[in-house]
């Protein structure tokens, strides 16, 4: 849909006069305007009341959707480079949206022109190099899906639903993690459009700093269209989860158990703890996973002697254990936020199960449809030890296990609060991994998890002075500033 106008022959310097008198939204309109002229058939702007509209700004957390002046579905990297253009002209505020799974508001969310990479949906796979194509806008189940008939996949997301373009650009912990490393550790090269409109690839040789800088970097330097991924050899996996009520100090003995003696990189669990309002119950969830089609004797047997609401592991398609394990938000407003780890002990794993439980008492009369939920991720103390020199993480030298905070909420009213509650408790459990002599009071949190009002020195430490070099030369007129997201 387009809609034409004659505004746009308007010099800068005019529109710039005029919307003094008409307010931003006048500027807002102006570029989307522009935008609809510019781009070729292969891309469209969306206005309110369209079905693509709705969809284009749709979030997976309620608090992160925000109504835009428009949307531009670009098809191709020449548009993209057409859109930035615009943008940069008219100083608009921008989204970029891959899947929408942030739950940060405004990171990938705007007032005046949201972008949706839906149509950058490419999955192709080069034998040779062993390496796919993959375009920004998908979800890694079609990810996986198109590289299924090859018996290879790559390292990505856990859930389904998730966004590639997000979920990589910020590092990405996966299940394979232990045996490949973050998803960063797995790029072999992006293509990006620059600020400028100018189109180039990033790679270890090609524009080396801005590959340096997009892994982990997010948004900073421009807007990535491909991403090209390492791939490896993949055969069924076994695999599942484990739904329990009741037998925390169970559950806590198994992972506990789980950390401390499996160091077989092939294999990976995720523990969480919940307590769901609209259930009126805490639950807790396992999520093993091996990838083989068969694990070793005994590895998993504490979790699956565990009585269960419900269990659906077994062996299977990769693919069809991502797709077994749906993160529904149920259209709540929601938050993430999280503690860098190098260590769990059982008196820190039962600490966050009493988080649950005391969040739980204080929250669940005065907070319609609160959900409270802390992911522990037991990884290999090595799993940094894959890859290279990257933005995030800002040291190598020690892998960080990430503790997954998620708490979700009906009301706008209770935004504020659900904030200071978060940053509380995740100090609160630092606190207890402090005093049982873990050095992570000023460790770097994970940029996918950390809330939105954590520091920059916080997530990218050293790094800091370099990234901002990267993003000076890239970006010298700040053109990215105007999006959302973890800024330089």
């Amino acid at each position: 849909m387009r809609r034409a106008t004659t505004v746009v022959l308007l010099s800068f310097t005019s529109l710039l006069a005029v919307a003094q008198t008409q307010g931003p939204n006048f500027i807002y309109e102006v570029a989307c305007d522009a935008i609809a002229d510019v781009i070729s058939s292969e891309s469209d702007v969306y206005y309110p009341e369209t079905q693509e509209y709705t969809s284009d700004n749709f979030h997976w957390a309620l608090s992160s959707t925000t109504n835009s002046t428009c949307t531009v579905e670009p098809g191709t990297a020449e548009d993209v480079s057409k859109v930035l253009l615009v943008l940069g002209v008219t100083r608009t505020p921008f989204g970029i949206k891959g899947a929408g799974h942030t739950a940060n508001p405004g990171y990938s969310s705007t007032a005046g022109v949201q972008i949706a990479m839906t149509r950058f949906t490419e999955v192709t796979y080069d034998a040779e190099a062993n390496v796919a194509r993959i375009g920004a806008g998908n979800i890694w189940d079609n990810v996986y899906a198109g590289l299924e008939p090859y018996n290879v996949s790559v390292v990505g997301g856990r859930v389904s639903g998730i966004g590639v373009a997000g979920f990589t650009l910020g590092g990405g912990y996966s299940f394979k993690s232990n045996e490949y490393g973050l998803t960063v550790d797995t790029v072999v090269g992006f293509e990006v459009v620059l600020p400028t409109g100018i189109i180039v690839n990033a790679t270890a040789d090609e524009n080396s700093d801005l590959f340096f800088g997009l892994k982990g970097g997010f948004n900073n330097f421009g807007i990535v269209t491909t991403f090209y991924l390492q791939t490896h050899p993949q055969t069924a996996v076994w695999g599942g989860t484990i739904v329990t009520t009741g037998v925390d100090d169970e559950v806590v003995a198994a992972t506990q158990n789980f950390y401390n003696n499996v160091t077989d990189p092939k294999a990976a669990i995720l523990t969480t703890f919940n307590y769901d309002a609209a259930l009126g119950m805490s639950i807790t969830e396992m999520t093993l996973y091996y990838n083989a089609p068969t694990p070793p004797d005994g590895m998993f047997d504490d979790f699956i002697a565990l009585p269960s609401l419900t269990q659906n592991v077994s062996t299977r398609s990769y693919l069809s254990l991502i797709l077994s394990t749906v993160e529904a938000s149920d259209g709540l407003r929601g938050y993430f936020h999280t503690v860098s780890l190098y260590d769990y002990s059982t008196s820190l794993l039962n600490a966050i199960v009493n988080e649950t439980e005391f969040w739980r008492g204080q929250l669940e009369s005065d907070v319609p449809g609160v959900f409270i939920s802390y992911d522990v991720e037991p990884i290999l103390p090595s799993v940094f030890s894959h890859g290279s020199d990257s933005a995030w993480p800002p040291s190598r030298e020690n892998g960080i296990l990430p503790l997954n905070i998620y708490y979700a909420w009906a009301s706008p009213e209770n935004d504020t609060l659900i904030n200071h509650i978060m940053a509380q408790s995740a100090d609160y459990l630092t606190q207890i991994a402090v005093a049982e002599g873990q050095d992570v009071a000023e460790t770097s949190l994970y940029p996918n998890y950390a809330l939105y009002n954590t520091t920059m020195e916080r997530i990218y430490a050293g790094n800091l002075p370099r990234l901002r070099e990267i993003k000076a030369k890239y970006d010298p007129f700040n053109v990215m500033g105007l999006s959302g997201g973890w800024k330089f």
